[in-house]
């Protein structure tokens, strides 16, 4: 029988983006509206400050995952929505940081994380424990963010 675990400890805190992923509907997206403040904050900030946000949400999604990943039993469970926000900040990268952008970045985002075209299906089958959970929306996020970039130096937003 395993142990009970603590109704909130930090791992779960971090690992549900603050109990976005405790939705019972679509909650990789609800944990992805966690990113916008975020971005808000560091968006107008120095690339090295955007950097280490992302550093940081991306190392203790990295471990929150795996503890998630021993206290639920599961693999990338729908709970663990830390690595959608990781997704999102890849994606709003040195962007500008408005509403239009933070609007069409969610949607690009969530579109390649649900889509997972080549190498991130590959990523979300194959690559185990916390890094694998975090990996998939890296490079979801990255795919978004390659066309945010063209969106954004066409002049469409």
């Amino acid at each position: 029988m395993r142990p009970a675990r603590p109704p909130w400890s930090a791992a779960r805190l971090i690992y549900t983006g603050l109990g976005l992923g405790l939705s019972p509907k679509a909650p990789g997206t609800c944990g992805t509206i966690l990113g916008v403040p975020l971005f808000w904050l560091v968006g107008d900030e120095s690339w090295p400050v955007q950097a280490a946000l992302w550093a940081l949400v991306f190392s203790l999604g990295w471990w929150a995952a795996r503890r998630a990943e021993a206290e639920l039993g599961v693999h990338d469970s729908p709970q663990v929505v830390i690595d959608e926000v990781a997704g999102y900040l890849t994606t709003v990268f040195l962007a500008p940081n408005r509403p239009a952008v933070w609007i069409l970045a969610f949607v690009l985002f969530r579109f390649f994380d649900i889509l997972k075209p080549w190498p991130v299906g590959w990523a979300d089958r194959r690559l185990p424990g916390g890094f694998g959970v975090m990996a998939d929306d890296i490079l979801a996020g990255f795919y978004a963010w390659l066309v945010l970039r063209l969106a954004l130096n066409l002049g469409w937003f």
